[in-house]
């Protein structure tokens, strides 16, 4: 294997024999013994950076990826908060999930391209940054993701496990914690799946010396109200500043709770969730955004005042065929109608237009009356306004009558095992 990834790296192992192998590892599976070797392997194809001169213990979060999932934004000011140091490095959005730097990059002039020198620099400074994958870190992975694409291969637990833990591992942290979302607009859309995931997950991450613990998290309806990268922004902004969105704040505060924990600035997952929230209302998360922001090279006026943001050409409602209950949402769907509307990307070189999503206005289990929005969606692409709205209308799932609410955070993992969450919050 050593021969394999080295050789590839160094150009001397073509593409075609690279493709066999991935297409023989989506068949035949690895065990954990091989996917392991496979995922330091694919670390050591580049530097492995040293944080060990900034204090602390460093923690970073990973998601699998989902609609409307832009906790990223709002966890990583807010544990580095807390005192916990977060260098967090994120990939794009592909397919139907959004990314971490597609969002970022919506506000004017922040760099996510920054060297390591800088990374280093921001995160001892600040306590806190956010970038993409550099050239140094896992090139490996780098050339193999983009072969993994065109092969039909990006489903594979062996392989999205050394993909994700050869980045973790390279940015020089001391802990990880794992959102691991399952449902319809997940990669793994079964608890069986997702469960095997992140158990590969974070036998890899402890058998490397980083505590590791995971939680897994429904995605049968999109995460928040928006969808679209700066539509995205404004609402992490708002719920740094107060705002409730029920639902994104649980995932949020949850995932800050094990981070906080796991930098030893709490007690339990519990008591690192009080300081989360309490960083949130005495608005030192939001102070930490700003100088994230600041520190990156973004217009800061446009985070103080979203309005001052150019608006999308076209806006249409989507309005609701008949009374009733919000029974589901087709997060998969959003997913795919946000692409159309310029929001994400189906090729890697697809270009985004940041303005561009869709708001939700009514979510799962909400009455609702006929004519009323459902959502709202923005473009520039007048040509498929018709097509989307009738997609998202069909989207909505419209009952008769209420039903339940599925947990929203589905179990807890650790290396241990899966253990139920009961700690539901009320915000």
């Amino acid at each position: 294997m050593h021969f394999l990834i080295d050789g590839y790296v160094r150009g001397v192992i073509p593409d075609y024999q690279m493709s066999a192998f991935l297409m023989a590892v989506y068949f035949r599976k690895m065990d954990f013994e091989e996917t392991a070797i496979f995922t330091d392997l694919m670390l050591h194809s580049g530097i492995v950076v040293d944080l060990s001169s900034i204090p602390g213990v460093k923690v970073d979060k990973h998601s699998t990826g989902g609609v409307g999932d832009k906790v990223s934004l709002i966890l990583a000011p807010m544990v580095a908060a807390c005192g916990v140091p977060v260098p967090m490095i994120s990939g794009r959005g592909l397919g139907h999930t959004g990314g971490t730097l597609d969002k970022l990059e919506s506000i004017p002039g922040f760099r996510t391209n920054l060297s390591l020198d800088e990374y280093k620099s921001a995160i001892g400074e600040i306590g806190v940054v956010m970038i993409g994958q550099t050239h140094e870190i896992a090139p490996a992975d780098g050339k193999m993701y983009a072969l993994r694409d065109v092969t039909g291969t990006v489903e594979c637990v062996p392989l999205i496990a050394g993909s994700i833990m050869s980045k973790k591992l390279a940015e020089g942290i001391d802990a990880l914690v794992l959102d691991v979302k399952t449902g319809k607009g997940a990669f793994m859309q079964s608890d069986e799946e997702a469960i095997e995931l992140a158990t590969t997950l974070i036998q890899i991450g402890n058998r490397f010396g980083k505590k590791t613990v995971g939680f897994l998290t429904d995605m049968n309806q999109p995460l928040g109200y928006a969808i679209g990268n700066w539509l995205e922004v404004v609402e992490c902004i708002e719920c740094m500043k107060g705002r409730i969105v029920p639902d994104l704040m649980e995932v949020a505060c949850t995932l800050g709770g094990a981070m906080v924990m796991l930098g030893g600035k709490a007690r339990s997952i519990q008591d690192g969730i009080v300081k989360c929230r309490d960083v949130i209302r005495n608005g030192k998360a939001w102070e930490k955004f700003v100088a994230l922001v600041r520190r990156q090279g973004g217009d800061v006026s446009y985070v103080e005042h979203p309005e001052h943001y150019p608006k999308s050409t076209f806006v249409a409602d989507v309005k609701c065929p008949r009374s009733g209950y919000i029974d589901n949402i087709d997060a998969l769907e959003f997913g795919f109608v946000g692409i159309m509307l310029g929001a994400g990307r189906m090729k890697i070189d697809d270009i985004v237009d940041p303005k561009a999503g869709i708001l939700v206005t009514k979510k799962n289990g909400e009455s609702v009356s006929a004519g009323e929005t459902l959502a709202v969606l923005y473009t520039e692409h007048t040509h498929v306004l018709e097509q989307a709205i009738n997609r998202i209308e069909r989207a909505f799932s419209i009952a008769t009558k209420p039903s339940p609410s599925p947990a929203l955070i589905r179990a807890f993992i650790d290396e241990h095992g899966v253990h139920p969450w009961q700690n539901r919050l009320t915000l």
